[in-house]
């Protein structure tokens, strides 16, 4: 690897380490962060180039953070440059998640600590039911809310009372949905 491959990896991995070590869990708050890197430190792309960049990855299904640092860095340094930005974002939230985790650990049995711990169990459950109910609605849209409905009623009985893992009841509904149904919920 040449010395010029050799800066443009260690541009790429001190501009992403930043952005996660100061962007902790990436989302949206880190945004302005890939935006400095990218556009005003290093200028790796141009404002608009940034702009069509973000709306792309808004698009697209999971973690903004990891879709920025991944095409930003391919785009630097081809394969090479996505995995080290790749790497250099997740790896300081990882760090300060074992950090985290550890310190609550060490300090589980106090009841600041315990209720503080209890508080997070109701936030996360509205956010699955939330989440849930998207999922639902939209099967329902592209499966006929009849479908969707067995559908959830399966994987219910086939999780809670037959206790078959969940990467299992996944495949079988992609297989039937995918095999059986066109979009709308009308057979094939």
């Amino acid at each position: 690897m040449g010395s010029s491959k050799l800066k443009i990896n260690k541009d790429l991995f001190l501009a992403f380490f930043r952005v996660g070590l100061l962007g902790f869990g990436g989302g949206p708050a880190a945004i302005p962060l890939f935006h400095r890197e990218a556009v005003v430190n290093y200028k790796w792309m141009t404002e608009d180039e940034f702009g069509d960049t973000l709306a792309l990855g808004n698009t697209m299904p999971g973690p903004i953070a990891t879709k920025m640092a991944g095409y930003i860095g391919y785009r630097v340094n081809g394969v090479i440059g996505c995995i080290v930005a790749l790497i250099a974002t997740v790896v300081p939230t990882v760090i300060l998640m074992i950090i985290l985790l550890g310190i609550l650990q060490k300090y589980k049995n106090l009841e600041w600590v315990n209720s503080m711990s209890a508080a997070v169990v109701p936030v996360v459950g509205v956010m699955l039911a939330i989440m849930t109910w998207d999922f639902f609605q939209k099967s329902g849209k592209s499966l006929g809310m009849g479908r969707a409905i067995a559908f959830t009623a399966i994987a219910v009985v086939l999780l809670e009372l037959l206790n078959i893992h969940p990467a299992i009841v996944i495949l079988g509904i992609l297989i039937v949905s995918l095999t059986t149904f066109k979009k709308g919920g009308r057979s094939k």
